[in-house]
């Protein structure tokens, strides 16, 4: 026997009339008179030939074939309901693959860490993460959002603040037993440097209303933020090291920082992604999500 589209309502009414009890509590319930309920049992009996429920003038009740006709209409219903439910889930959860792109040592230290965080909560976000320290064409590569420190260069971008950066003034123990601990800026220039490209060269230090510009000049130059670190633990030269990085190795003795009350300008670390990026569900989740955790203290 064929199913028609009206058996189909009519089958969810019945069995909302059974759980509600009552012709005009189904009435309510689904938005419809008691009239069109009434008309919808009524169709249904005469469709399948058999009396599904004993009605009196103030109750109700189910024939035994209504009760066994029940049980398939109230499956019917769940279903159609669970069905809504999961397009209502798909419209608010977010789900889809978002490509990420941030440099090796920052992503390592504090973007994987807060991804991982992210991903717990957003199950259904997929992430495509690549870790470089090469500046990505965003939109040939089809980045959803790039993590960079430094201001917008292409207009044709958008960026958003996510974080600031301390940094502190480091070199090794066995670096300052041979060329001496610097005690004012002044000295800055006559010590060897750790180099890295990706960053100014010149270094502004402030104490109240004097400033005070060093060239970092050495024989070690990287683009690399985690081989920077590595050549200044190693003992070969200065080098201004993000205090995520810093400071485990301040606290386990590998290296020192000086000029501690001076006050170097802010590193900002940006999220940059396309035109119109903002518009992704997804996408303004996860730049909501970085700037809560790092208002949240630790070592940045």
């Amino acid at each position: 026997m064929n199913i028609s589209f009206e058996q189909l309502k009519s089958m969810v009414v019945f069995a909302q009339v059974i759980e509600q009890g009552t012709l005009s509590g189904a009435a309510k319930r689904i938005g419809l008179s008691r009239a069109v309920v009434s008309y919808h049992i009524k169709k249904l009996e005469e469709h399948l030939g058999i009396k599904l429920l004993n009605r009196s003038t103030r109750t109700i009740s189910l024939t035994e074939a209504g009760s066994d006709y029940y049980q398939h209409c109230r499956i019917i219903a769940e279903q159609a309901t669970a069905a809504n439910q999961q397009i209502e889930n798909l419209k608010h959860e977010p789900v889809g693959l978002l490509k990420i792109t941030c440099p090796v040592n920052v992503g390592l230290q504090t973007i994987v860490p807060a991804l991982n965080e992210f991903r717990t909560i957003y199950p259904k976000i997929e992430l495509d993460v690549m870790l470089t320290d090469e500046v990505v064409n965003i939109m040939k590569e089809g980045i959803d959002l790039a993590i960079r420190g430094a201001p917008l260069a292409d207009s044709g971008l958008q960026a958003v603040k996510l974080s600031t950066l301390d940094t502190c003034l480091c070199a090794s123990p066995s670096y300052f037993e041979k060329f001496g601990v610097p005690k004012h800026p002044s000295e800055l220039n006559k010590h060897q440097w750790i180099v890295y490209k990706l960053t100014s060269g010149t270094l502004e230090l402030t104490k109240g209303s004097r400033s005070f510009s060093v060239e970092m000049k050495g024989t070690i130059t990287t683009n690399n933020a985690a081989a920077r670190t590595a050549f200044v633990e190693g003992g070969h030269g200065l080098g201004r090291i993000p205090m995520y990085d810093a400071k485990p190795k301040i606290q386990q003795g590998t290296l020192v920082s000086v000029l501690d009350d001076y006050k170097m300008k802010d590193i900002n670390v940006y999220g940059v992604f396309p035109p119109g990026g903002a518009d992704s569900k997804k996408l303004r989740l996860l730049i909501d999500f970085l700037k809560a955790y790092f208002m949240t203290p630790r070592l940045l």
